[in-house]
């Protein structure tokens, strides 16, 4: 059964990560409510090991529900909880869970990446000038027809970035 796993959000920006709830102990059961659980849980149901920084960086990720962020953004977020983390730990996590299937990479301009921890098939607003993504309803875009990929290749995704730019008055 392929369950979407349940989000809990945080709504106070500057919550302190209670590092000494993370533990890498084995924990029984499925989603609890209790975000340290069931980030483990989520990290077990596709491969990754929960060690303490995964643990860290995914209740940081996934308390907060759907968003984009930057890998910055993430590090900024474990700095203000009290987590200290290297940015180079923070871009392998990042990588890690991307490549497990819990965010999706989306790279803009070619020189800026955001990851989503909504890793649905769906698509982007980019609000320029702002560096923000937003979500595209998914009944709003259509995609046609695609291109025939060259022989030996599969189409893994189609992304759509619509760019947006703020009305001048």
């Amino acid at each position: 059964m392929n369950e979407t796993p349940r989000r809990f959000i945080i709504e106070d920006e500057d919550a302190e990560l209670p590092v000494e709830r993370l533990r890498v102990e084995p924990a029984a059961g499925r989603r609890t409510g209790c975000p340290f659980h069931d980030v483990r849980e989520m990290l077990r149901e596709v491969g990754l090991r929960p060690t303490r920084q995964r643990l860290a960086l995914g209740w940081l990720l996934f308390a907060k529900g759907d968003r984009h962020l930057t890998a910055e953004m993430l590090h900024e977020d474990a700095l203000r909880a009290r987590f200290p983390v290297s940015l180079a730990t923070v871009y392998n996590t990042l990588h890690q869970f991307t490549e497990a299937g819990l965010l999706r990479e989306i790279a803009v301009d070619g020189s800026k990446t955001y990851f989503d921890t909504n890793a649905s098939e769906h698509h982007h607003f980019y609000v320029e000038g702002d560096s923000r993504l937003l979500d595209i309803p998914g009944a709003e875009l259509l995609v046609g027809r695609h291109p025939t990929p060259p022989d030996g290749f599969d189409v893994a995704r189609i992304d759509i970035i619509v760019r947006l730019r703020r009305k001048s008055d």
